[in-house]
């Protein structure tokens, strides 16, 4: 499959609501392994940090759904504990006090 299929593919997925079919495909699972294997299974946030933690994830840095021509793309993944994987996605927002609490 040639960038431009995978693509289309991927879109046509995403326009679906079925990007799970991609992260279930034997391109993807074949990937996924190489660069766990490659990152030795450790979250590299946590490397970075000084720390270990087992990778259980391989995560696309720039996100599949913004960037499809980059999804098998090994510079664009990075091994990441669950922890991490889940602070990537779930990015706590600062917002804007509505109103000033006084007690």
């Amino acid at each position: 499959m040639n960038t431009t299929q995978l693509v289309q593919w991927i879109n046509t997925l995403i326009r679906y609501h079925n990007i799970k079919a991609f992260y279930n495909s034997a391109l993807w699972e074949n990937l996924r392994q190489e660069v766990l294997e490659e990152q030795h299974y450790e979250c590299q946030v946590c490397k970075v940090k000084g720390m270990y933690s087992p990778a259980e994830a391989v995560h696309h840095v720039k996100f599949l759904r913004q960037h499809p021509e980059l999804a098998l793309t090994k510079s664009n993944l990075m091994c990441l504990c669950k922890e991490c994987h889940y602070e990537v996605h779930h990015k706590a927002e600062n917002k804007p006090q509505l109103n000033e609490e006084r007690w």
